[in-house]
């Protein structure tokens, strides 16, 4: 075997041999990115469970326009969330979902600027960044609750579906949705939006009050003393990962 000769006054190739920082990231990166990876596989999981029973029921396969609820196959998105608050028994297809899209997005935009902001030792403008960034937050909080609110109640009319009762098939007026009935199609469908929606949901919930408590702290210039807003950024990787599932959650679950 050759033996390594190092020429003097050669330049090494930078590699991590140990040190506190490997590839110059901090150990708190280090265990965030960790988490994120890991969180990763759980989202992953879930969607491809939801793409598995997805593609397990039929697809409704007449005209658009003659699209009505069924258990006997999975419902159209675009008629599923087509309520928007405030405009009782107006249909706008997936209108409302693509506004909580943009402010969820907007606030990552937010972040960005308060974690430019910490690398500049600007504590103001990580107050205010910091601040949109929560605001962003809770009004994604607040649409979620709504759709949540409307998801469950469902429509005026309810839909009659053939339903199982002392094993034998009955026909039952549904109205909205739970963990047992779906007035929308299959309990499956209702059981997938609940857990995906609102595990992400959770993970939002999580980040705005880490969001509050970094917030404060620099408020009170905590890292002015410390010498360095590298939680920011920390947090910021959460947030931003949050955002990146979310686009996922809205494509395989309201687009596809």
């Amino acid at each position: 075997m050759a033996a390594h000769v190092t020429t003097p006054g050669a330049v090494e190739p930078k590699m991590w041999l140990g040190g506190i920082e490997p590839m110059k990231a901090s150990y708190g990166k280090l265990m965030m990115w960790f988490f994120l990876i890991s969180d990763t596989f759980t989202f992953s999981a879930l969607l491809v469970a939801y793409g598995t029973a997805r593609f397990s029921f039929p697809a409704f396969t007449g005209k658009h326009e003659d699209f009505t609820f069924s258990n006997m196959y999975w419902p159209v998105p675009e008629r599923v969330y087509e309520a928007v608050p405030f405009l009782h028994g107006v249909s706008l297809p997936l209108v409302f979902v693509g506004i909580m899209t943009f402010i969820l997005i907007a606030s990552s935009v937010t972040m960005v600027l308060a974690v430019e902001a910490g690398h500049r030792m600007d504590r103001a403008n990580v107050e205010k960044y910091m601040l949109w960034t929560i605001l962003g937050g809770f009004t994604f909080l607040g649409c979620q609750a709504w759709e949540w609110s409307h998801f469950i109640h469902g429509t005026d009319a309810g839909t009659v579906m053939k339903v199982i009762e002392n094993g034998t098939w009955v026909e039952k007026t549904i109205f909205g949705a739970n963990l047992t009935e779906n007035q929308y199609g299959p309990p499956a469908f209702a059981d997938f939006f609940f857990f995906i929606t609102g595990f992400h949901g959770t993970h939002v919930f999580s980040g705005v009050i880490l969001n509050i408590l970094i917030f404060f702290r620099a408020a009170t210039g905590f890292y002015d003393k410390r010498g360095s807003y590298e939680m920011v950024e920390k947090v910021g990787l959460y947030w931003h990962f949050v955002d990146l599932v979310w686009v996922f959650v809205f494509t395989f679950f309201y687009l596809v």
